[in-house]
Order: structure tokens, then C-alpha cells, then sequence
């Protein structure tokens, strides 16, 4: 069972798991938004009882699901699913509109989704692609009318929403879906060298990205276990009211930032139980996942999937970790390299099947210990679906 917790922060949160990847980028110290489920894992774990023994510290006992948006009505949010597509329609001062799905808007009609090409139909069979690999997912032009144009909606959907998209339907309502309710601060640090003007030559100028989350908006995540929390008075300026809530602090991020954590019900997420179990011919990427390890390619389905998916969407990879060593195919020493540890397929990501595969997670089979963490924190959860 499951114990849900919003967690409001109390600054702005620094994230620094994802180190630069590339000479480039060597000043820049930045993460993950929304983090990764490790990281609001040990926030939250924080704040139960200490370990005394080795044993106690190596045992992997606790589950973990999220961590998800939550706004100022407990509205739970999700990342929106990839294919999704907006239609919208052309104005009459607006005749020079075309499709564009690099940009999101909220004034549309109805959203259609992306679907496998078909080489037989007119469209697309000049289309030229690998017959080895998946089909492209293209958008479906037979189903838009002369004056309609296509856009991509925002991109967080309500749980409501989701389930509706889940049960096979198009979602109708552009208020089911939000922008990123967070804003970037860019934080400079100078570090000068001493009794001069002059800049350190070494780890002189870094410069660190903030992410502060705007009025109202909390992550939200549950586990295993109840937090130890105590009691406080809590005055609602709008109604001049007051309240009994339990609550307790956490560090999350680097810096010392600390976070509110405080137990709630999560009505929302019981719409979205009932598609955990594989069923219909699609699956929704809940949490981040990982497709493959042993190669330094990041995959977005597994190998074992290919021969029973009709097709896939998803967006760049997560980038997590630091400097790795990694095994080449055609070497046997490892390399050195300034790649990610891990490169984690984002959530929202969708797929189809031909046929529902054995393995209904999306996590590589190791018998490692990091294998059974990513699993007892949920790392790779699908929601499952029917689409016509």
C-alpha cells in the first residue's frame, strides 16, 4: 500500500545528476525536472527512522511511485502522452497557419493521434524508410479537413484526461492539458582569486540552473511507508481559516533546499489502477525506463519488443549520471568516456503492439542490485490501453 505525499518546496531546487555530457557544456551544472524517482525516493526516506546496522541499510523493502505535478486542487497531472496531436482550425486572418509539432498551444478543436505509416496508402508510399525497423508514426492527414492544421498540446494531462486517452477516446477539452508550471532561474557563481580581480583559472565560473515551481504547484509521490510527521496550524488567507496538518521537512536537492511533505488522498491516482495490468494493444510510459544497458545506445524499447510492436513514439532520453566506463562491442577493455551512467526513456512515451509482449515493464532482465532498486521504485511502470 501506498502512501501519497505532496511535497511543496520552500526555494528553489538544484538538481545537479545530470552532469555536462560534452566540453561544451563544461560550466553549466544542471538536472533532471521533475527528478528522477531515486531522488524524491531519498527525500522522502529521510524523514523515516534511521538504520542501525548494515543489514537495515542494504535492505531494498520499500516501493516507490512517482514523483508526479499536483496543483492548488489536488488535481494530479502527468506527463502527456507522445502521440498525441491539436487540431486547430485556420481563421481568416490567419491563412499562412501550418502544422508545426515543435509548438504547443491551447486553442484547438479536437486532438487526433500519430499512427504507423502505411506504404500502401497515397500519402506515403514515396515515404522511404527502413524495412528492418518500425515505421515512422505519422500524423493521420486523412482524418483532418482542408482548413485544419496540427500543433501538439501541452505537456502535462489531468489523470481524468489520461484515463479517458488510456479507454481509446481523444481528449476534447484544452483544459485537461498545462504548460511546464515551473520557471529556470540561471545562477551564476564567480569564484575570484584572492586579494586580486582576476577569476580562478580553476573552477573559477560555473553557472548552476534553479528550477522554482510556481505558486500552488507541489510534486507529488507515494511510498511504502508513513512518514514521521507532526502537527502544525495552517491559516488560508483567502477564507481566514485554519487547520490541522502534519507535515515534515526534507531535503530535496543539493544545497541544503528542503521541501514540506504532507500526507493526503490521491483520488486521481485510483482512476489510473485499473490500467496497470496488461490489456489492449498500447502502453503508456508512466515513469522513466530503461530499454537497454549493455550497449552505449539509447534505446527507446527493448530488443525482445521489436517483432510485437506496430509502432512507437517518445522523446529524447533522460540523461542521468556522470563520467561511465563502457564496454564497445568490438573491445574488451573499457573505455573511458564523459557519457551518462544511464539514459532513461522520458516518460509519456507510447507504444503499440501487434501482440502484448512477455515482458510488460520497461526494464533490462539483470540480476543486479540496481536491477531489484529500479524495480521496487517503479522505474519503468506502463499504463496499458485500447486504441482502435
Amino acid at each position: 500500500m501506498l502512501h501519497w505525499y505532496a511535497i511543496e518546496p520552500l526555494d528553489v531546487l538544484l538538481f545537479r545528476e545530470a552532469k555536462p555530457f560534452s566540453p561544451g557544456e563544461g560550466s553549466w551544472a544542471k538536472g533532471q525536472f521533475p527528478p528522477l524517482p531515486t531522488t524524491v525516493f531519498q527525500a522522502l526516506r529521510s524523514a523515516l527512522p534511521k538504520c542501525t546496522t548494515k543489514e537495515e541499510r542494504l535492505e531494498r523493502d520499500l516501493s516507490f511511485m512517482g514523483p508526479f505535478l499536483l496543483d492548488t486542487d489536488h488535481i494530479l497531472w502527468l506527463p502527456t502522452p507522445q502521440d498525441l496531436l491539436a487540431v486547430q482550425k485556420k481563421s481568416a486572418s490567419d491563412d499562412n497557419a501550418q502544422d508545426d509539432l515543435n509548438e504547443t498551444t491551447s486553442e484547438w478543436e479536437r486532438t487526433l493521434r500519430l499512427q504507423p505509416a502505411n506504404p500502401q496508402q497515397e500519402e506515403w508510399r514515396h515515404l522511404c524508410f527502413d524495412s528492418e525497423e518500425l515505421p515512422p508514426m505519422v500524423a493521420p492527414i486523412e482524418q483532418l479537413k482542408e482548413n485544419e492544421f496540427i500543433y501538439r498540446p501541452f505537456s502535462w494531462i489531468t489523470a481524468c484526461a489520461l484515463r479517458k486517452y488510456l479507454q481509446g477516446k481523444n481528449p476534447d477539452d484544452p483544459k485537461d492539458f498545462h504548460p511546464d508550471p515551473w520557471d529556470v532561474q540561471i545562477l551564476p557563481h564567480i569564484h575570484m582569486e584572492e586579494n586580486t580581480r582576476q577569476v580562478k583559472d580553476a573552477e573559477g565560473y560555473f553557472t548552476e540552473v534553479a528550477i522554482r515551481l510556481r505558486p500552488g504547484w507541489k510534486l507529488v509521490a507515494g511510498i511504502s511507508a508513513k512518514l514521521e510527521t507532526t502537527e502544525e496550524t495552517k491559516t488560508t488567507e483567502e477564507t481566514k481559516t485554519t487547520e490541522e496538518i502534519k507535515t515534515t521537512v526534507v531535503r530535496l536537492g543539493g544545497e541544503g533546499h528542503r521541501a514540506i511533505a504532507s500526507p493526503l488522498t490521491l483520488p486521481d491516482w485510483e482512476l489510473l489502477e485499473p490500467y496497470t495490468k496488461p490489456q489492449g494493444n498500447f502502453a503508456y510510459l508512466l515513469t522513466p525506463g530503461l530499454a537497454e544497458v549493455d550497449d552505449a545506445v539509447y534505446g527507446i524499447y527493448p530488443h525482445c519488443w521489436k517483432d510485437k510492436l506496430a509502432g512507437c513514439v517518445g522523446t529524447r532520453p533522460l540523461f542521468w549520471g556522470g563520467v561511465s566506463t563502457i564496454y564497445r562491442k568490438n573491445q574488451q577493455t573499457p573505455q573511458f568516456s564523459l557519457l551518462p551512467q544511464r539514459a532513461f526513456v522520458a516518460p509519456g512515451t507510447v507504444y503499440l503492439f501487434n501482440k502484448l509482449p512477455e515482458r510488460t515493464n520497461l526494464l533490462p532482465q539483470k540480476d543486479t542490485s540496481w536491477q531489484e532498486t529500479f524495480t521496487q521504485l517503479n522505474y519503468g511502470n506502463l499504463l496499458w490501453g485500447q486504441r482502435k
